[in-house]
């Protein structure tokens, strides 16, 4: 249980308002963030953590539940609880307009996601613009927090005007699948990269410290007639994916 001791250093903190659990939950996650707890690292067991910190059995047990869903933690029948292991590093290429799940599916590694919000309602300034609408028009948003065999990738937010996409609902995994069942799948897109540094929330939902670096992803998908068809914001982890693109060098007649 290599990293225990910084877990258990001291007790929970008494004047924080929050329920016990997510004062459980803040003593984990910052562990993990410190080092104390470092990948693939036993968390003790659930006894063990309730007595340390004088709660119930059922508080760990909802703290814990809240990490692994997260996928800052894994937990294995048989064999308690773990540390997320780091992600390996990804390559994407800026030449090839692919989706997050056909990038993850070609590395041998299962996409899936936790939807963080789906729902259809007038464009906003930025989409309308982005996306050649009237104000008038009418989108369906889709945010949601993508995963590569069970560790945090990217949290990525796409907006589609409701021509194409009437239902956000219609996606449950790939929207290029459902674009493309459609008849508007994307041919070309236009990406815009910087560096961000994450908002506390989004350093939550991706199992990184609250500040850490990341890739702010604006892309702009085309049909073949150079109709916008989506606009997607995108952050994924610093630490877990490379962006790659290949220069050729120009040689004059």
């Amino acid at each position: 249980m290599t990293g225990a001791g910084g877990l258990f250093a001291g007790r929970l903190a008494a004047d924080d308002p929050a329920p016990l659990y997510l004062r459980l939950q803040k003593r984990i996650r910052s562990a993990i963030q410190s080092g104390d707890l470092k990948p693939l690292d036993a968390l003790p067991g659930e006894r063990d953590i309730a007595e340390a910190f004088g709660v119930s059995r059922v508080t760990v047990r909802k703290a814990l539940a809240a990490l692994v869903e997260s996928g800052l933690l894994r937990q294995r029948q048989g064999s308690g609880t773990f540390v997320a292991p780091t992600p390996q590093r990804v390559e994407q290429p800026l030449s090839r307009l692919t989706s997050f799940s056909e990038d993850m599916q070609l590395r041998g590694l299962e996409p899936t996601v936790k939807w963080l919000g789906r729902e259809v309602s007038l464009a906003s300034p930025q989409e309308a613009m982005r996306l050649l609408l009237s104000p008038s028009e009418r989108v369906s948003r889709l945010r949601r927090l993508r995963l590569a065999s069970g560790v945090p990738m990217a949290i990525e937010l796409a907006t589609v005007p409701v021509r194409y996409l009437p239902d956000p609902h219609l996606v449950e995994h790939s929207l290029y699948a459902v674009l493309e069942g459609r008849g508007v799948r994307p041919v070309r897109a236009l990406q815009r990269l910087s560096a961000a540094n994450l908002a506390a929330e989004d350093a939550v939902l991706l199992g990184v410290p609250t500040g850490a670096a990341a890739l702010a992803i604006e892309r702009i998908s085309f049909l073949d007639q150079q109709q916008p068809v989506e606009f997607t914001q995108s952050w994924y982890r610093g630490d877990a994916y490379d962006f790659v693109a290949e220069l050729n060098l120009r040689h004059d007649a």
